[in-house]
């Protein structure tokens, strides 16, 4: 079993020896505090460095961007020969580590990314700040497209899965339950804020694979994944989500190993105050169940802030190693963040917790680890170790150097954008517009052969009525003429009857002849 080695005592009259984290009792988690420049980044490299020569990789979020120097060793100078003669404290062996930089935004490394999937209703829920009936709308929407087969990969798709359900929403309600357009508008403002803030270059494909945060080098040493957050911070909610989400993911998806000889990996997150802030009950829950479960997956979780109390209790007492460098005693609150603070640790006789946390160092700390059982020892106060890379961040040029040797370059660096709920939506909307146009077509045309129909029937019956009408003209014009005939045959035979006595009988009469 190998140690990290952390420190050595405060004492100069004689050697102590090094205090260390047990590497089978590393992923117990810890925490390191102090106030600004009292040497958090210092003890935090000391640490990734140790892991790293462990072989076990390290994930951070590099929130002053001070962290990139892990990537070229360090140099002796005048000043840390000077502490190192003073403290009696070991020469670092001086070496850069195999780094990989990410960037949210793509800048500063590759990009990093996941699936609005991924991240969940819950997390998202926190990153946009909706009250209990706006998530569970959310929550609705995530259901529905999954029971729909619909794929949720960046912020187009939710906002179009958004105004699915709202204009659905009265056939969804009877199995999914009341569908708000009131809290479907409040997402969708919500989700236009957050894209302003560049998260629509968090949300996407090529989704972040896990497998590539747990590396080693060709030497067997673990890799150090560095995410530029400086940037980031300017959109905490972002961060904090980004941080949630990592090792939600990381539970999900490892395996259970038990205790381990060493961990699989450690992830260290600074300025951890920002996972808890404004967190509902809900996700509270769920980072202490992660935070309490995922050692059992082998990944550690160290986090790094001012103060323990910006911790919850439920975390902070699933913390078993802590590095607290000095506090300020500025105001009351200060004070009782002091003592506060001192009650965390183990007592030791010999070290006033209390009165040390302001007299610290710059460097100098207040360590207790777990023993060999799992217990903590007393706290003991220790100079931390200077670490063997560069103290001083690499220029752009160096970092685009080491961006562009990585074995990811290429890998994360042109978006995907495939198909998806917001192209099978859309799609759907064409192809109902499309057999609605149909349908009304088709309506037209019915309608326009009815109407040719009863215009055929209207000329066929006026038609009909015109060829009786005419059967019956020809039928009295032959009536007319049969009579017509008889008449003409009737007064022949009657002449003929009648002879030439009739006519001259006529004619003696009336003096005339009628012809």
């Amino acid at each position: 079993m190998a140690n990290i080695t952390l420190a050595y005592s405060t004492s100069v009259d004689t050697q102590k020896e090094p205090v260390f984290i047990r590497s089978n009792m590393a992923n117990r988690h810890g925490l390191i505090a102090g106030a600004t420049g009292t040497g958090k980044t210092v003890s935090l490299k000391v640490l990734a460095e140790q892991f790293a020569e462990l072989g076990v990789p390290v994930f951070m979020a590099d929130v002053k961007g001070d962290l990139s120097g892990l990537a070229h060793a360090g140099e002796m100078s005048e000043k840390l020969q000077q502490r190192l003669i003073q403290l009696k404290l070991p020469t670092p062996t001086f070496t850069g580590y195999r780094c990989v930089f990410w960037d949210v935004f793509g800048q500063q490394g590759h990009p990093m990314r996941t699936t609005i999937s991924e991240m969940g209703p819950l997390i998202l829920g926190q990153l946009l700040n909706l009250n209990y009936t706006q998530a569970g709308v959310l929550t609705v929407a995530f259901r529905v497209a999954d029971d729909e087969g619909l794929l949720l990969l960046d912020l187009k798709d939710l906002r179009q899965m958004l105004q699915f359900v709202s204009d659905n929403a009265n056939e969804l309600r009877t199995r999914y339950g009341n569908i708000s357009a009131a809290s479907v508008g409040a997402i969708q403002r919500q989700l236009l804020t957050l894209e302003d803030q560049g998260a629509h270059q968090f949300f996407g494909e090529p989704a972040l694979n896990l497998d590539d945060l747990i590396q080693t080098d060709e030497n067997g040493r673990g890799v150090i994944n560095i995410l530029a957050a400086d940037k980031l911070m300017l959109s905490p909610k972002l961060y904090s989500c980004l941080l949630l989400w990592l090792i939600s993911e990381f539970y999900e998806t490892l395996p259970e190993v038990g205790d381990m000889d060493k961990p699989k990996m450690v992830i260290f997150f600074d300025e951890a105050h920002l996972l808890f802030e404004d967190a509902n009950d809900a996700l509270s829950q769920k980072i202490e169940q992660v935070v309490r479960l995922i050692r059992s997956k082998g990944i550690g979780i160290y986090f790094i802030s001012q103060s323990p109390t910006d911790i919850p209790d439920s975390i902070l007492g699933q913390l078993g190693h802590r590095i607290q460098h000095a506090l300020r005693a500025f105001t009351p609150k200060d004070q009782k963040a002091i003592r506060a603070a001192a009650l965390t640790f183990r007592p030791n006789p010999n070290v006033d917790v209390e009165s040390a946390l302001t007299t610290l160092g710059v460097g100098e700390a207040l360590v207790s680890v777990l023993d060999e059982s799992g217990t903590p020892t007393p706290v003991e106060r220790v100079w931390m170790l200077s670490p063997n890379s560069q103290f001083a961040p690499l220029s752009a040029g160096e970092r685009l150097d080491v961006v562009n040797a990585s074995v990811l370059s290429g890998v994360y660096d042109q978006p995907i954008d495939r198909e998806s709920a917001y192209e099978m939506l859309n799609k759907r909307a064409q192809n109902a517009m499309i057999e609605k146009e149909q349908q009304a077509q088709q309506e037209i045309e019915r309608r326009q052969a009815d109407q040719a129909i009863k215009e055929q029937a209207t000329l066929d019956a006026k038609a009909a009525a015109a060829a009786i009408k005419e059967q019956q003209q020809q039928e009295r014009d032959k009536e007319k003429l049969k009579q017509r005939i008889i008449g003409t045959v009737a007064t022949t035979v009657a002449r003929q009857v009648a002879g030439p006595s009739g006519s001259r009988l006529m004619r003696g009469i009336l003096g005339s002849l009628f012809k």
